[in-house]
């Protein structure tokens, strides 16, 4: 349990990391991102962002299983 743990901490920090640095390349604010702004209320749904990440994703895994 300690080990599972640990690792999930060390996850969680990189996990971090990435959020950061996805913030100062422009993620986030992609075009195809939808965001819808009211008074009270604010949605904000990242098409755009999402397909970008899971296509490195997939590409990672990709070159990692070869």
């Amino acid at each position: 349990m300690p080990k599972l743990l640990i690792v999930a901490g060390v996850v969680l920090i990189l996990v971090g990391l990435a959020w950061l640095v996805g913030e100062r390349l422009g993620l986030g604010r992609l075009p195809g991102d939808i965001v819808i702004e009211r008074e009270n209320f604010r949605l904000y749904i990242p098409v755009a962002t999402s397909i970008l990440v899971s296509v490195l994703l997939s590409l990672a895994l990709w070159l990692f299983n070869r």
